[in-house]
């Protein structure tokens, strides 16, 4: 399954960057920024079910951007992120070209088809980041 997962997941990551004109996972950072408000960075890579210092490269780039704006938070450590109005710009510009590229794969791929591929990779996410290494 992982091979799989990870076969498609380069094919429509390719397919949407290449529509978008940014890489996925700023696109996807910009959105939950924006519906989430302020977050520490330890909160985002949860969203993400990754490693926060993984995500540290990308959100480099998207602050010297302007696309994100960031503080420290009560300890030193922890940064807090939101969307800066750059961010903003970027979101809004890339948010109709995504909802064409969704709209054409939903269409493609069938109503129950789309509906049941979201479910099963929740599904399989949250039986992974829930059980982890236990399975």
């Amino acid at each position: 399954m992982c091979g799989n997962l990870r076969r498609t997941s380069r094919a429509l990551t390719q397919l949407y960057e290449n529509a978008l004109g940014l890489r996925a996972t700023q696109f996807t950072i910009l959105q939950v920024l924006s519906l989430a408000g302020e977050v520490t960075q330890n909160q985002l890579a949860e969203m993400f079910a990754m490693d926060s210092t993984t995500l540290t490269r990308t959100l480099q780039i998207m602050v010297r951007g302007g696309w994100i704006a960031e503080r420290r938070g009560e300890d030193r450590r922890e940064r807090r992120l939101r969307l800066a109005k750059a961010g903003e710009a970027q979101l809004n510009r890339a948010l109709p070209v995504w909802g064409k590229v969704q709209s054409r794969l939903r269409r493609q791929q069938g109503e129950q088809a789309w509906k049941n591929l979201l479910d099963m990779t929740h599904q399989v996410t949250d039986l992974v980041t829930s059980r982890g290494d236990s399975l």
